[in-house]
């Protein structure tokens, strides 16, 4: 263990911000709201693009799906870069080549352009997550401001992904589908025409290069472990695709890490900040939580739409709400850790959390909307502290001139486990979903959407669609009756998770200190 164990550096005191650094918040505001605007956004052009481009079911989910696996793989790369060729530099490059990528992925006339131009938008997309989360670590030097400012992060990114399906809606309303993408043109124009004036520029000593093995080897790793989960969430099981692409993924992963320790100071990502259990300890917290966080988010979007049948814009409506929790829960931390351990502030979130995931369990007996949603939200209200604060402890527990590194790694565990969560628990409500309605599908149901319906719910609707009211209407409510019982075991499962957190978080962060402590010296 290193000498800094259970400490937080900058705790107490340190250079109060003044106005120039939170109006440069408010500039990081801007492309963090637009990435995660962007994971959600393009649910609403899907059917215009379908009818426009006609891509395949695959072409379809890589047409979704390529922008976040590119954003999952080039985080640690990004990190690094940024802290070695200067952070500002870094967002205002990726910037750029975001609004760029936008104009051909808007112009796109095939599936394979927009599939091409998806995968640049993710890359770009990586270039400006570690980067603000650094800039904002170097900006904010006082302790108590660094983890406000983190929240006022996390709020704008939670509300993006929320608002995704909002804007998209409106979009579509008045204009075709390559709208949603060059809405990210005037925004980044904006960027960068404030960041050299509100943001300070930071990069760390020397001109060490980028060691390219170890970017191969990091996309190697990453990606197809992404893939991997994602394709048990949407087969509903470990099928061997998604097996062996996770241990393809374990295998480059492990002489990633090896080469890291070989490489020494030349290394893409310097292991040694693993040795710091406070750095280690929120990494694996905040993966573990974000499990929880994917599972619940997953299901309570696919009730709303499925069950409920709403539109993707109805949805976004009813993910009011929960984005509200995440927002209040993200600012409440850092106040409360000003008075108490932060060991103490995210356990209590999560037993607030556990308690939440009990209302899920309400929706095999029939709760209505508002109890799924309530639920959902306390969820989300009790999960965000530990967020909030573990982001703020990885990048706190660094040295400044790895503050990129420690923020791709923060981003990167937050993406895993994000995955994860959809990957497991999405896989068990998906088991007791088959279990369930494979002894309730109705005499009379054609072999045929039979099987369609056993795959998930969404194949059930379309094919009670197609039967019409009788046969249809029969099966539809067993496939939603069955859903909601895959709910209620999930809402159980995702409880003992978080009651299992919540001591986890007692005894991981038991020896770090509040942040309150002397006020800071006044500025000039």
């Amino acid at each position: 263990m290193s000498e800094n164990v259970g400490t937080r550096p900058g705790t107490g005191s340190g250079t109060r911000a003044g106005p120039r650094e939170w109006a440069g918040l408010a500039a990081l505001a801007l492309p963090t709201l637009l990435v995660s605007v962007d994971m959600t956004v393009l649910y609403m052009a899907l059917p215009k693009i379908a009818e426009d481009l006609s891509p395949s079911a695959t072409q379809t989910l890589w047409i979704t799906d390529i922008y976040g696996f590119m954003i999952a793989g080039a985080l640690i790369t990004m990190g690094t870069l940024g802290d070695r060729i200067g952070r500002r530099r870094l967002l205002m490059l990726g910037g750029a080549g975001f609004g760029l990528a936008s104009v051909p992925a808007a112009l796109a006339t095939s599936p394979e352009t927009l599939i091409g131009t998806r995968a640049l938008l993710g890359i770009a997309g990586a270039t400006l997550m570690p980067s603000s989360l650094a800039l904002i670590t170097g900006m904010f030097r006082d302790a108590r401001e660094r983890a406000s400012a983190i929240a006022v992060w996390m709020v704008v990114y939670s509300a993006g992904m929320a608002l995704g399906p909002l804007v998209g809606g409106l979009l579509m309303e008045r204009f075709w589908w390559g709208s949603v993408f060059l809405l990210n043109v005037p925004v980044m124009l904006v960027l960068l025409f404030f960041a050299p004036i509100l943001l300070p520029e930071f990069r760390a000593p020397g001109r060490r290069r980028i060691d390219v093995p170890s970017v191969l080897l990091s996309l190697a790793a990453i990606l197809p472990v992404v893939y991997g989960v994602k394709r048990v969430a949407s087969d509903g099981g470990m099928q061997v695709p998604a097996v062996a692409a996770m241990l393809a993924g374990a295998f480059f992963g492990a002489l990633f890490v090896r080469r890291q320790r070989a490489r020494g100071t030349d290394a893409l990502l310097d292991t040694g900040l693993f040795r710091n259990a406070a750095f280690s300890s929120a990494v694996a917290m905040m993966l573990l939580v974000l499990t929880v966080f994917g599972g619940v988010y997953l299901l309570f979007t696919q009730y709303l739409q499925l069950v409920v049948g709403l539109t993707p814009w109805q949805a976004g409506l009813w993910m009011l709400p929960p984005v509200l929790a995440i927002a209040a829960g993200n600012l409440l931390a850092p106040p409360l850790a000003r008075r108490m351990r932060p060991a103490h502030v995210c356990a209590a979130g999560l037993v607030v959390a556990a308690l939440g995931a009990l209302l899920f369990v309400r929706a095999g007996d029939g709760a209505g909307t508002g109890t799924v949603t309530l639920g959902c939200a306390v969820v989300l209200f009790g999960v965000s502290p530990m967020m909030v604060l573990g982001i703020d402890l990885i990048v706190g527990s660094a040295p400044p001139e790895k503050a990129g590194a420690a923020a791709s790694v923060s981003e990167t565990g937050g993406e895993l486990g994000f995955a994860l969560g959809v990957a497991t628990l999405g896989s068990l409500a998906a088991f007791v979903y088959r279990q369930n309605l494979s002894g309730a599908l109705p005499e009379s149901l054609p072999p045929e959407a039979g099987r369609a319906a056993l795959e998930g719910l969404a194949g059930a609707v379309s094919r009670a669609h197609e039967l019409g009211p009788g046969t249809g209407g029969a099966l539809l409510d067993a496939a939603k009756g069955a859903f909601t019982d895959g709910m209620s075991t999930v809402g159980l499962a995702a409880s003992a998770a978080s009651a299992l957190l919540a001591a986890g978080a007692l005894l991981a962060f038991r020896h770090i200190p509040p942040t309150s402590g002397p006020p800071p010296e006044p500025q000039d």
